[in-house]
């Protein structure tokens, strides 16, 4: 990881816009309209419909023409999407993608189309033609969730052992493994000193990776964890990424009784879900998630093309942290919010973001 680094690589969005004029010497570049196309990776999580919604109301408030579009999980639907967007002559691409190492070929096209093509929340990888990365501090993230579980488990001045289990991301998704190594980096001490064990040994992205960010999946592999390594031994806290993933790890506790309460294990998430908040808020299950507010991420890609738009350069605060194995993508990252039973009011509900009718429902 090159995070380190960041301070360093902080800088102006001049920096980053320099490659993007469209036009080349001499010439005068064509008066942007501020068409865009929106490709959104799935309606499964209510994130990304929440999303899609939100950046067509900001575009269209600003008198934009837009497209768009929710690929349901099927990246042949997306590629088709995107291509339909490119061939009807839309000036940026939004795109959360489903395979961020897929897009090469219709991102080649649309930058021949002159087309800015800002990737959503997770980067696209393997193309020179992203111009743009948004999303939230990643490595942050996972720092957060991890940070939790020492605070609970009062690793500073336990010696425990602890019992630990890590669940990442899916495979496909880029951010997985900020997510993962903002977690793991943050336990690696406790690890050495001995007060955190990992009993199956599974450290690594690969045999931890939740293929689809789902639940059932999740629930699968808690399962096999507690039977083949915690029969005779006490499972803690896991460190799980995301809300989805978390409920499926909480009903395997569950059905391998653990019991709802002080003692339940630690688990965290992501993405603050109204059904996760309920479990949060009542002490049921799961007892922590991080609160990336999509609004402001929204917000900030509006900006982004309204910058363009108006012959300017979109605001970035990150030039050398998202290798897309092309180059360091330009990016802003927005900062995560660690949210428990203790302040998911303030956070999450005073701000507007869900109402206390939404989360007691368990559903957005």
């Amino acid at each position: 990881m090159h995070l380190s680094r960041r301070g360093l690589l902080y800088g102006s969005a001049g920096l980053a816009a320099a490659s993007l004029a469209g036009c080349g010497e001499g010439e005068e570049a064509a008066q942007l309209t501020g068409f865009t196309g929106i490709s959104m990776p799935t309606d499964t999580s209510e994130r990304w419909v929440i999303e899609g919604e939100a950046l067509e109301e900001n575009l269209k408030q600003l008198g934009y023409e837009v497209i768009h579009e929710n690929a349901k999980g099927d990246l042949d639907a997306q590629l088709t999407q995107i291509q339909s967007m490119v061939d009807r002559g839309v000036e940026f691409l939004i795109i959360g993608a489903i395979d961020n190492k897929s897009l090469g070929a219709v991102l080649g096209d649309a930058k021949n189309q002159g087309v800015t093509v800002i990737s959503y929340d997770r980067l696209i990888l393997e193309t020179p033609d992203v111009d743009y990365y948004a999303s939230f501090d990643n490595y942050q993230v996972g720092v957060l969730q991890a940070t939790h579980i020492v605070e609970r488990l009062a690793l500073k001045d336990n010696p425990g052992p602890f019992n630990i289990e890590l669940f990442s991301g899916d495979p496909g998704d880029n951010n997985s493994q900020y997510f993962f190594m903002g977690g793991l980096d943050t336990f690696e001490s406790y690890i050495y000193e001995g007060k955190v064990r990992i009993l199956s040994g599974q450290t690594e992205q690969e045999p931890t990776a939740t293929v689809d960010w789902s639940g059932e999946v999740a629930k699968e592999r808690m399962d096999l964890l507690l039977k083949d390594f915690y029969k005779d031994d006490e499972i803690h806290a896991v460190l799980s990424p995301y809300d989805g993933i978390s409920r499926g790890v909480v009903e395997a506790l569950v059905e391998n009784d653990y019991e709802p309460g002080d003692d339940f294990p630690v688990v965290t998430g992501q993405d603050a879900e109204a059904q996760s908040l309920k479990a949060i808020k009542e002490g049921t299950g799961q007892t922590e998630t991080v609160f990336k507010d999509t609004r402001l991420l929204a917000s900030t890609v509006t900006d982004m093309v309204k910058a363009l738009v108006d012959g300017g350069s979109p605001e970035v605060n990150d030039l050398g942290t998202y290798d897309n194995g092309f180059k360091f993508v330009p990016s802003l990252l927005l900062e995560p919010v660690d949210v428990t039973a203790e302040n998911y009011v303030e956070v999450v509900v005073d701000s507007g973001y869900l109402t206390e009718e939404q989360i007691d429902a368990g559903e957005a």
